[in-house]
C-alpha cells in the first residue's frame, strides 16, 4: 500500500500507480455523470466522449475508455480537475481513496459485490421505493430517478435488478450495510439474513438487547380503553383515590384489595375485565398514601412497543397533571436519557429490556431501590431469560441478602399464568408456584365474591366448538405445504451462502442456481398452504404475480423451466372439483349467524398473510357474503413477498371495525391474538389455527359480547384434539389456581421462600467461579459463516470482565462497518457502528465498534459469530457465550492499544 501522496512520486510513477488501480475506479464509475463536471476538456476528453456515449449500455468499458484518455494527458492541474469531478459527481469514495491513496476500503466491496451477484435472483421480488428512505445516500439521486423510471415502466423485479447493477458500482463504504439495514427496517427479513444468519441480539456484545429491533408486531393493550377509568385528575390529596374506587365496579376493588394493602399480587383476571384500570387504582392509592416524608415512584413494565404507547397514554390521561409522568423503550431510548426519565418523573412506563440495560450501567445511580411499586404487564413471561425474570432475579438476590425492606412491591397482571407442560394437578400448582416464587407474590387475586358483577362486563366462557371437516389423510403427503417444510428452503437457502466448491465459478454458478430453485420452491409452498384453505384460484393467483413480476427480468435456463413448469398448471383452476370443501362450511357458519343476529361481528383468525388475502378475495367475490366487507389486520414487517402494514394503518383498521358498522368481519393474523378490546365482537373463528392454552385463552377473549362463540375450523384430527386438550388445561389450571388460594399465608409464603431460595442457588451455581481455563497458543478464530480466518486467540483482550476485543491493525482489515441504528451509550462504552465479516458472500455479523472511553472505533465481537479452529488438530469448536469457551482470554492492558 502506498503511504506517500501519489502526486509527490513524479507524474510518470503516479501514472503508473493510477493503472495498477483503474481496475478500482472502472468498476465504480458512471462516466457519463462525471463527464458534465470534468471541467478540463482537452482534445484527447473531447475526442472520447463520442466513444465514450456509445458504451452508455456498457458502463466498466466507457469508464476504462474515460481512463485511458485521461491518461494521456498532459496538461498541468488534469489531476486536480479529476479530483475535482470526483467529488462534484458524488464519487466520495473513489474521491477520498485517491485523496489519500488508501484504497483497502474500495477494494473490500468486492467480496459484497460478489455476493449480490449470488443473491440477486432471491432480492427481485422487494419493492425498491420502500428501501430508499434508508439507502439514500449509497446511491446518486440519478440512480434513484434511473430506477423509480424502470419501476414506472417495467415493474418491480426489473427495478430491483437495476437497483442491483446500481449497488455493484457504488463506491460508498457502507452500502453493504445499508443496504442489510433497509431490508430489516423496511420489513425484508428473510432476504436481510441472507446478509446476516443469526441477528442482532447479543447481551455480551450489545450491551443489552435492543428492543428497537427486528420486527415488531403489535399488540393493543386489551384494557386501554377502559370505559370506567377515572374522568377527574389526580392529586395528591387522597381524595381522588376514594373518587375513582368510587368509579371502579366491585370486582375491580376485591382485585385490587391485596394489593392497595401492600401485598405483593399477581391479579389474574379475563381479558377485557379492566386489569389496566385496577393498576391505576393501585398506582393511585400507592402513590396518595406514602409515609409522611417518604414519596413513591412507579414504573410500568409493557413487553412490547405499542403496548408501551398505549399505557403510557392511558396513565397521562387518567392523572394528567398531578402527577409527572414519562417513558422510555427502545425507539427512544437512544435519544433519551433513562436515568434522567426514572429521577424526574413519579410514574414511569417502560419495556422491561431498557430498565434492565439501566440497571446493568454502572455509571448510573439507579437500582430496583429507586422504585416503590414495580407493575408488569403480561407477567406470565416471567420465565427463563425472558427480561421479566431476568429483573426479578437481581430483585430475589437482593432480598435475601439484605432483606425486603428496601425493595419495591410488586404487583403482576395477566389474563392466564399458564401451566406449562404440567400433566396433572400437583405438576400445575409447582408451575404457578414457580412464576409466583419469580414474582415474589404473596398473594393471587383472582374474583370470587364478585362473580356476577364480572359476567355483567365478561361472558364467563365463550361457548368452544371445534368442527371437524373432512379426512385429507387419504392423500399421502409429505411435508409440502407446511410451515416445517418452508424452514427447510429457507435452511437451504441460507447453506447455499456457504457453500464452497473447488472452482470459483462452479461455486458462483451453483449458488446462484440453488438460491433460483430454492426461491421458487418457497413460492410454491406458500401456494400450497393458500390450496389447502382457500380456492385453488387463490393459489394460481398468487403464483401469477410471482410470476408476471419476473417477466422483465432477464431469465436463465433454470427460470426459463421454472416458469413453464407453472404454465402446465394453470388450466387446474377451472377444474370445479378442486373448489375447496372448508370455504364452503364457512360459508354456513356466517349465512347461519347473520341470520340469526344481523349484528353479529366476527373476527376470523387465521395462520399466514398469504391465506389472509386470499380469504378476503373469496368473501368479496362470494356474493352471499360481500355484505361483511371485511376488514384485514397484519404484523407490520413484511413475510414471504406479502406487504406488512403500517402502525396507524393497524389502528385505522381496528377503529374502523369498532366504530364503522359496514365492516361486519376482521380477518387477523397472530398480531390480533392478545389486547383487541371489541365490545360487539361475538363470533370468533379459529381457521386452522392453534396454539397453546394461553394463547387459546387470549384469542377467545376477542369474543366480548353476550351469547360469544369460539369456533374451531379444521380438517386435522389432531388440531381439534389439540384445542380440546387445551380447554383440559385451562380447567386444570384454574383447579390448581383455587387450590392455591385456598392455603393459609403461612404455608403459601413457605413455598414461595422454598422455590426462591432453590432459584437464587441455581443462579449461584452458574456465576460459581470454575477452575482457571487454560492458555491456548494454537487457536484461531474463523468466520462462522465462511470459514474465513480472523484472528489468533491471542490477539483477543478481555474488557471489563465481559466484552472481549481483538488488537492489531490486521483485523481492521477483515471486516467492515456502517452505522449503528440503535447507537447509545453504556457506561464507558458508546456504541457507533455495526461490525461485519468483509468477505463479500458472507457479511456475517461479527459484533459492533464502540467508543471505549478515550479510545475510539474499538472492536467489540461476539464468539457466537466464530468457529475456534486449533491448527494442529484442525478441529473446529463453536460456543454460543463467551463464558462457554474452553481457552483463557487476558484482560486489556491499555498500553497495548494503538487506536
Amino acid at each position: 500500500m502506498w503511504q506517500t501522496e501519489p502526486w509527490a512520486l513524479g507524474k510518470l510513477k503516479w501514472k503508473r500507480c493510477f493503472t495498477l488501480k483503474a481496475y478500482c475506479f472502472a468498476l465504480n464509475l458512471k462516466v457519463r455523470n462525471l463527464l458534465q463536471q470534468f471541467c478540463l476538456q482537452s482534445d484527447f476528453i473531447l475526442e472520447a466522449v463520442e466513444q465514450i456515449q456509445e458504451q452508455s449500455n456498457r458502463p466498466t468499458k466507457a469508464a476504462e475508455l474515460f481512463l485511458q484518455s485521461i491518461l494521456q494527458l498532459k496538461e498541468d492541474g488534469w489531476f486536480r480537475g479529476f479530483l475535482d469531478a470526483l467529488k462534484a459527481s458524488d464519487y466520495t469514495g473513489l474521491y477520498q481513496a485517491i485523496e489519500t491513496w488508501d484504497f483497502k476500503t474500495i477494494e473490500s466491496l468486492e467480496p459484497h459485490r460478489e455476493l449480490l451477484k449470488r443473491i440477486e435472483p432471491a432480492i427481485q421480488d422487494i419493492n425498491v421505493t420502500e428501501l430508499q428512505g434508508y439507502m439514500g445516500e449509497c446511491l446518486q439521486s440519478q440512480e434513484w430517478e434511473e430506477i423509480h423510471q424502470i419501476s414506472r415502466n417495467k415493474g418491480r423485479r426489473a427495478s430491483a435488478s437495476k437497483l442491483v447493477e446500481c449497488l455493484y458500482r457504488s463506491d460508498k463504504e457502507h452500502w453493504p450495510k445499508m443496504f442489510q439495514h433497509a431490508l430489516y427496517e423496511a420489513g425484508y427479513d428473510g432476504h436481510g439474513k441472507l446478509w446476516d444468519l443469526k441477528g442482532d441480539d447479543n447481551a455480551d456484545v450489545e450491551m443489552g438487547n435492543d428492543e428497537s429491533s427486528g420486527v415488531f408486531q403489535i399488540q393493543i393493550s386489551e384494557e386501554a380503553e377502559s370505559d370506567n377509568l377515572c374522568e377527574s385528575s389526580c392529586s395528591a390529596s387522597g381524595k381522588t383515590v376514594e373518587n375513582c374506587l368510587g368509579k371502579a365496579r366491585s370486582y375491580q376493588i376485591e382485585l385490587a384489595e391485596p394489593a392497595l394493602n401492600g401485598k405483593h399480587t399477581m391479579i389474574c383476571a379475563p381479558t377485557g375485565s379492566g386489569k389496566t384500570f385496577v393498576s391505576i387504582m393501585i398506582c393511585e392509592h400507592h402513590l396518595c398514601n406514602r409515609p409522611a416524608g417518604q414519596t413513591g415512584k412507579v414504573v410500568f413494565l409493557a413487553t412490547k412497543v405499542p403496548v408501551y404507547e398505549q399505557q403510557k397514554k392511558v396513565f397521562q390521561e387518567h392523572f394528567k397533571t398531578d402527577y409527572k409522568i414519562d417513558g422510555i423503550c427502545g425507539e427512544n431510548a437512544s435519544s433519551t436519557s433513562a436515568e434522567i426519565v426514572i429521577q424526574e418523573n413519579d410514574i414511569i412506563v417502560m419495556t422491561p429490556q431498557i430498565l434492565l440495560n439501566s440497571l446493568n450501567n454502572k455509571g448510573t445511580n439507579i437500582s430496583l431501590s429507586t422504585f416503590t411499586l414495580m407493575i408488569f404487564d403480561e407477567c406470565h413471561n416471567t420465565t427463563g431469560n425472558n427480561p421479566y425474570n431476568v429483573l426479578m432475579f437481581k430483585y430475589l438476590d437482593l432480598k435475601l441478602k439484605q432483606g425486603a425492606r428496601s425493595l419495591p412491591q410488586i404487583v403482576g397482571l395477566t389474563a392466564s399464568p399458564g401451566i406449562g407442560s404440567a400433566k396433572n394437578i400437583g405438576e400445575a400448582i409447582d408451575y404457578i408456584c414457580k412464576i409466583c416464587a419469580s414474582l415474589n407474590i404473596e398473594v393471587i387475586s383472582t374474583v370470587r365474591k364478585n362473580i356476577k358483577d364480572l359476567e355483567e362486563i365478561i361472558i364467563p366462557t365463550l361457548q368452544s366448538s371445534s368442527k371437524v371437516l373432512y379426512d385429507l389423510s387419504v392423500i399421502k403427503k409429505q411435508c409440502y405445504g407446511t410451515q416445517k417444510y418452508e424452514q427447510w428452503v429457507v435452511d437451504m437457502q441460507k447453506k447455499a451462502v456457504v457453500l464452497q466448491c473447488k472452482n470459483a465459478e462452479e461455486e458462483s454458478r451453483v449458488c446462484r442456481a440453488l438460491f433460483i430453485c430454492m426461491q421458487h420452491l418457497r413460492k410454491y409452498n406458500d401456494a400450497l398452504i393458500i390450496n389447502e384453505d382457500a380456492r385453488t384460484k387463490d393459489a394460481l393467483d398468487y403464483l401469477k404475480d410471482y410470476f408476471e413480476d419476473i417477466k422483465n427480468c432477464y431469465f436463465d435456463d433454470i427460470e426459463q423451466q421454472l416458469a413453464s413448469n407453472f404454465e402446465e398448471l394453470t388450466a387446474a383452476s377451472e377444474d370445479e372439483s378442486n373448489e375447496n370443501p372448508k370455504l364452503e362450511d364457512i360459508r354456513e357458519i356466517l349465512e347461519e349467524a347473520y341470520h340469526v343476529n344481523p349484528e353479529t361481528r366476527t373476527i376470523l383468525f387465521v395462520k399466514t398473510r398469504a391465506l389472509l388475502a386470499a380469504l378476503k378475495n373469496w368473501i368479496e367475490e362470494t356474493p352471499e357474503l360481500q355484505f361483511l366487507k371485511p376488514q384485514t389486520l397484519m404484523g407490520r414487517g413484511k413475510r414471504n413477498h406479502c406487504t406488512g402494514m403500517t402502525l396507524p394503518n393497524q389502528k385505522g383498521t381496528l377503529d374502523a371495525f369498532k366504530i364503522n358498522g359496514d365492516s361486519k368481519l376482521l380477518i387477523a393474523t397472530s398480531v390480533a391474538d392478545e389486547g383487541i378490546d371489541i365490545v360487539q365482537c361475538n363470533l370468533v373463528l379459529l381457521y386452522e389455527y392453534t396454539g397453546n392454552i394461553i394463547k387459546m385463552i387470549q384469542v377467545r377473549g376477542r369474543g366480548r359480547a353476550k351469547d360469544s362463540k369460539c369456533i374451531l375450523v379444521t380438517s386435522k384430527k389432531e388440531e381439534e384434539e389439540k384445542e380440546r386438550y387445551n380447554l383440559q388445561k385451562e380447567k386444570m389450571m384454574n383447579k390448581a389456581i383455587e387450590e392455591v388460594q385456598s392455603w393459609d399465608e403461612k404455608k403459601f409464603a413457605k413455598k414461595i421462600n422454598e422455590l426462591q431460595k432453590q432459584q437464587i442457588k441455581m443462579l449461584a451455581s452458574k456465576r460459581k467461579t470454575t477452575e482457571p481455563k487454560p492458555w491456548k497458543d494454537n487457536l484461531v478464530l474463523l468466520c462462522g459463516k465462511c470459514k474465513t480466518e480472523v484472528c489468533s486467540t491471542e490477539d483477543l483482550r478481555v474488557i471489563e470482565e465481559s466484552h472481549h476485543t481483538v488488537l492489531g491493525e490486521k483485523f481492521k482489515t477483515r471486516y467492515i462497518t456502517k452505522p449503528h441504528k440503535a447507537a447509545r451509550s453504556y457506561g464507558d462504552f458508546e456504541k457507533k457502528f455495526k461490525m461485519h465479516c468483509i468477505i463479500d458472500s458472507c457479511h456475517h455479523d461479527w459484533g459492533i465498534i464502540v467508543k471505549y472511553k478515550t479510545f475510539e472505533d474499538m472492536p467489540i465481537i461476539k464468539i457466537e459469530s466464530f468457529s475456534v479452529k486449533d491448527v494442529v488438530s484442525n478441529r473446529q469448536n463453536h460456543f454460543g457465550k463467551w463464558k462457554d469457551v474452553d481457552f483463557a482470554v487476558k484482560d486489556l492492558d491499555f498500553e497495548e492499544l494503538s487506536y
